[in-house]
């Protein structure tokens, strides 16, 4: 007989500057109706009536002067201030930090590849999740300053890994990739050929299996959304 189930509806501010890669991950692991809107084209929702947010990864930093970065970071700052559940990914984390008053920097190297990152804090965003748990990166800014009233939740060597403020949680990390996205993104560096065979080599099936217990925290995000009193909860679905 069927049932009906309600799926969250959620804006999907892609700065990815139109990566494939980056809506087809986005859609695959996110259960719930996207709307997407091209943030590189200076485009945002024009309200923040969604169940929550989430912004992607880009090649572009958050401290650069681009018009569209500032539309972007005071958008998401009204989405904070109405304490709609946001979920900020790599430059989303960035971002994130940025419009709650905290510092991005250049970290003049680059993390890519598959690494091991620590929980430092209890979260439901990682529930479910290893303590210690690896995952795909390719950063070379990195959130270096928080306001007090943030909680870091993940790390490594390389610097903050994923934080919490209010209904907002950032992560430096890509749980959202699949093999294929971590091959081309990383064949894409300008790197040292040595380096980035190096990661290549570490794409493995075995490697990827590990990280994909990351992506858990899709699913924990829209568990906070389905208990968030900002939830407008309007698409419904049949279900047999």
């Amino acid at each position: 007989m069927p049932s009906t189930r309600t799926r969250p509806r959620i804006a999907l501010l892609d700065a990815s500057h139109a990566d494939s890669n980056t809506r087809r991950n986005f859609r695959r692991e996110l259960d719930a109706e996207l709307v997407e809107y091209d943030v590189t084209s200076n485009i945002t929702p024009p309200h923040v009536e969604f169940d929550g947010i989430v912004i992607t990864g880009s090649r572009s930093s958050v401290y650069w002067d681009e018009p569209w970065i500032q539309t972007l970071i005071t958008y998401v700052t009204e989405a904070i201030q109405k304490q709609l559940p946001v979920l900020g990914v790599c430059y989303g984390h960035q971002v994130l930090a940025s419009a709650i008053g905290g510092t991005v920097s250049d970290m003049g190297e680059y993390e890519l590849g598959y690494r091991e990152i620590t929980q430092r804090a209890t979260d439901p965003l990682f529930e479910g999740i290893p303590d210690s748990f690896m995952a795909f990166t390719s950063h070379s800014d990195v959130v270096t300053d928080l306001p007090d009233e943030a909680v870091t939740l993940a790390h490594n060597d390389y610097g903050i890994h994923a934080f919490r403020y209010g209904n907002a949680w950032g992560v430096q990390f890509h749980p959202e990739y699949d093999r294929q996205t971590a091959e081309v993104i990383t064949r894409r560096k300008s790197l040292p050929d040595a380096y980035v065979q190096e990661v290549l080599d570490e794409i493995t099936e075995a490697n990827y299996s590990r990280a994909c217990k990351s992506k858990r925290l899709f699913d924990n995000f829209l568990g906070e959304i389905e208990h968030s009193p900002q939830s407008i909860s309007t698409v419904s679905t049949d279900v047999v």
